[in-house]
């Protein structure tokens, strides 16, 4: 990478509910082969995530805010594998500097995050990085580790479908979430991912990288950024993995777009 940065911070953390659902013993007993989940499944799954996470922390009250984010993020979601999920973005009330994403396309990013964005293509690869835990079933392989998910594969859509009890069982109740890091190789993929789909779509491929950069200005002791540092790989490790990952290739794409002047200014 012809750029020298330093990653000083990491920014995603997934959320995952507080308490776990003993799945198997809900719906029978049976085991679930997460390759046969359906598509179905992960979005309801996802769907009742995210609205847990909303309950304790809603959306910015501003329309075009949301709308802005939709788009980008839409836009970037169509470079990556699974275009076809119904992906939806968000920017939530938390002074807290972090990103989420569920199963099935539901990606929130807190206010105090899009605060230290400084153009679209930062955007972007924030967004490309949570849309590549999504991709790649991160979270939902993380479920089934932690025994979120072990009932027999179809039963989910059979019995949510007819009651949505079932589906709020699935990944507890309440509004009560807390973030579990995901493994590091998980992360480390989900930064390559977060910068070839950015590419993809036109924008400056180092646009993720000085997002953290810019993170890491806040010091440790700064709580909105606490969690970041005590779940997460090392930054210079993550710099390195993706230096090695990615080498010179970028230097053959052509200059991406950063679109500061098309940024949306937070209005508070």
């Amino acid at each position: 990478m012809k750029r020298s940065i330093t990653l000083a911070a990491m920014l995603v953390v997934c959320a995952l509910p507080a308490q776990a659902f003993d799945l198997g013993k809900a719906l029978g007993g049976k085991s679930l082969n997460l390759g046969k989940t359906s598509k179905e499944d992960e979005i309801k799954i996802g769907r009742e995530i995210a609205g847990n996470l909303l309950g304790a922390a809603p959306l910015v009250n501003d329309a075009e805010l949301q709308k802005y984010v939709n788009h980008v993020g839409r836009w970037v979601a169509l470079q990556s594998e699974r275009p076809d999920l119904p992906w939806h973005f968000g920017v939530i009330e938390s002074e807290d500097i972090n990103a989420f994403a569920t199963p099935g396309g539901n990606v929130l990013i807190t206010k105090g995050l899009y605060r230290k964005l400084e153009n679209e293509a930062e955007l972007a690869g924030v967004l490309g990085h949570e849309i590549g835990h999504v991709v790649k079933k991160h979270q939902l392989k993380l479920l089934q580790k932690q025994q979120f998910l072990d009932a027999g594969a179809g039963l989910l859509g059979d019995k949510a479908g007819k009651n949505n009890d079932t589906v709020k069982k699935l990944v507890g109740s309440g509004a009560e979430i807390f973030a579990r890091s995901l493994d590091k190789d998980a992360e480390f993929e989900a930064d390559r991912i977060g910068v070839v789909l950015s590419a993809r779509a036109g924008y400056d491929a180092y646009g993720l990288p000085e997002v953290l950069q810019e993170i890491g200005h806040a010091g440790k002791d700064d709580n909105r950024v606490a969690l970041l540092f005590k779940t997460h790989p090392h930054p210079d490790d993550r710099l390195a993995k993706l230096g090695d990952a990615i080498g010179d290739r970028l230097d053959n794409i052509g200059e991406g777009k950063t679109l500061t002047e098309r940024f949306y200014k937070i209005k508070n």
